[in-house]
């Protein structure tokens, strides 16, 4: 499998620093005082259709941020088979559908005026794509759209933009996503600490949309056709647990090889790198011991490369029956997990940083931003 690759361009100095403390967008559950008037904005949606879940944001603008009106998440496997056979297989494609009708439901429910419904790496793959994608519209009247790797790294970034410290002028956002793993480097020197959240949200227009003022550049950025499902597939002969963990985890650094930042001789000040996916929102619930997950206390956490070398080696010391058993995994995800942490070891082992951000964001805040945005109805985007 090729990378994605974008234009080229040259690797810039980087390295951590602690982020601020950061808003997340805002959920009905945060008390009467937070919520907009219902009658005062429309309702927006964002579906994210991935290779291993089907997730939903129905949302409602409130100030510089969005009020959480309702969700769905479920697991759908729609990648099973898609590595060895090139085609989505029909109880995968029926899994998706009868998790599609429910969020039909729930967008006639709630009478959402505006909506992006948005399909990944499955659906760029798999040879019966294009039926897949007629079969939802008879059978929900769902409109899905396959959606670029670019425009999927895109969106991941501008989701993050919040959660950038303000001493940043290097930064690594990193997506593992279920059939794919999305890199975007951006070099924010030339913009004011102030406005570089502000120069990140400009990025809905295209990598290499320019605004008023100094803009964030793209630097590079690399689609590798690896996420948490389809890494686990290329070694799944493997028995070994530990032997299977390394070959994932260095067989997807190489595939990193041809990244431009990669192996550059960085400095460590004023890098950040900022991890969204399920992997490293499991890891640090993890290492925060959360029995029940609990976003306010994951998003925005800074996590240290020794503390999450800590939790990936007591995920191997509990083999695979010991981790489907761990109420900090979750069953959904216990045979995905050593995948996506060899991916984030991997990433850890790169770039010389000894911290990462973790954002409980992604591509579904990222769609609602974006169409939020376009639209002008954000007071000052997602970064104050």
């Amino acid at each position: 499998m090729t990378p994605v690759r974008p234009r080229r361009a040259d690797a810039t100095d980087a390295q951590v620093e602690t982020v601020r403390e950061i808003p997340a967008p805002v959920s009905r559950a945060d008390g009467p005082s937070a919520l907009p008037d219902p009658g005062s904005a429309p309702l927006y949606a964002a579906l994210d259709l991935g290779t291993n879940s089907c997730r939903m944001l129905i949302a409602q603008p409130m100030g510089s941020q969005f009020s959480i009106v309702d969700s769905f998440s479920k697991t759908v496997q729609l990648g099973v088979g898609l590595e060895a056979t090139g085609r989505l297989s029909r109880p995968s494609m029926g899994r998706t559908i009868q998790a599609l009708r429910i969020c039909e439901k729930k967008l006639i429910k709630n009478g959402v005026g505006r909506m992006r419904l948005v399909a990944t790496e499955a659906c760029r793959r798999a040879r019966n794509a294009r039926d897949f994608i007629r079969q939802v519209r008879r059978e929900t009247g769902l409109a899905l759209e396959i959606i670029t790797p670019e425009e999927e790294a895109r969106l991941a970034v501008i989701s993050c933009a919040p959660l950038v410290s303000p001493s940043t002028e290097q930064l690594l956002v990193v997506d593992i996503g279920g059939g794919s793993t999305e890199l975007v480097w951006i070099d924010l020197s030339a913009v004011l600490a102030a406005d570089r959240a502000k120069a990140i949200m400009r990025l809905h227009m295209g990598f290499d949309a320019q605004g008023e003022g100094p803009a964030a550049r793209v630097v590079d950025w690399i689609s590798v056709p690896l996420g948490v499902a389809t890494l686990k597939d290329q070694f799944i002969d493997v028995d070994d647990d530990a032997a299977r963990f390394a070959l994932m985890s260095w067989f997807f650094e190489e595939n990193l090889a041809s990244f431009s930042p990669y192996n550059s001789d960085n400095p460590r000040e004023g890098f950040q790198i900022i991890g969204t996916s399920g992997t490293v929102t499991t890891v640090a619930a993890s290492f925060l011991n959360l029995k029940r997950y609990d976003r306010t206390k994951v998003d925005g956490l800074q996590m240290t490369s020794d503390q999450i070398d800590l939790v990936i080696r007591e995920y191997l010391a509990l083999g695979p029956e010991g981790r489907l058993s761990d109420p900090r995994i979750g069953r959904d995800r216990h045979a995905l997990i050593m995948s996506g942490a060899a991916i984030l070891q991997a990433l850890m082992r790169i770039w010389p940083t000894d911290r990462l951000s973790v954002a409980d964001r992604g591509l579904r805040e990222g769609l609602l931003y974006a169409q939020m945005s376009a639209d002008g109805v954000l007071a000052d985007g997602p970064y104050r």
